[in-house]
């Protein structure tokens, strides 16, 4: 059976139930379901990178987060995680980086007040959280930009997109796959930081803040000023 052919049995498997009960209907060894998982995560992110190298789209969302005058993440359920992990690394190198996470800041928040320079990430995968699609939908039509991090060009909110960055999620799990989600949040904040104005001042700022707030444990192989990287 060709990969697409599995791909697209596998996006029938709306549910991780459905999904549990069609992959492991056998027993199957650890050492086999290993070899299984790691098979299918290395494939997902090959055909994840081939395509974005081609399309050229995470330069162009790169862009639109560099020019923006504020950055909104946004992502419900397990796609929060993504949220976070995104905004944790591009607020290193930017200012003004949000995450709406419906709680410390909300989607009423944001809407009353879109820019055409504010721009959304937003990360929707199955089984397509209404909220993220609805607040996509919303921000886009009030004026700002939105960029799509999700796992088919179908998906709900790929209409409102200026940017769709689809990526490949199959997994020999009953769970869909992080690893290209993240590796795509790892292209975009390694892209953003390299063209940021005053990246290398705000990261040095943040370590000296970082050492008056005592935050991390003293590392002895590695004393502070130590240079670790090429």
């Amino acid at each position: 059976m060709s990969d697409d052919s599995v791909e697209s049995r596998d996006r029938r498997l709306r549910s991780p139930g459905d999904r549990y009960g069609d992959r492991f209907r056998t027993n199957v060894s650890a050492e086999a379901l290993l070899a299984r998982v790691i098979d299918t995560e290395s494939r997902s992110l090959a055909l994840t990178f081939a395509e974005l190298a081609s399309s050229g789209d995470v330069s162009r969302a790169a862009g639109l987060i560099l020019g923006a005058r504020r950055r909104y993440l946004t992502g419900r359920g397990k796609s929060a995680a993504y949220a976070e992990l995104l905004g944790a690394d591009l607020a290193t190198t930017l200012s003004n980086v949000f995450v709406v996470d419906g709680r410390s800041l909300t989607d009423l928040t944001v809407l009353s007040d879109v820019r055409a320079s504010d721009v959304l990430i937003a990360f929707s995968m199955r089984r397509y959280r209404e909220e993220t699609v609805r607040f996509g939908e919303l921000f886009r039509r009030a004026g700002g930009e939105v960029i799509v991090i999700t796992d088919t060009v179908d998906a709900p909110l790929a209409a409102a997109a200026t940017v769709l960055l689809p990526v490949h999620t199959h997994s020999a799990s009953s769970s869909d796959s992080p690893t290209s989600v993240a590796a795509v949040c790892h292209l975009l904040s390694t892209l953003t930081a390299a063209s940021a104005k005053g990246a290398r001042r705000r990261l040095a700022a943040r370590d000296v803040i970082a050492a008056d707030l005592d935050l991390y444990h003293p590392d002895d192989h590695f004393p502070a000023g130590t240079e670790t990287t090429p």
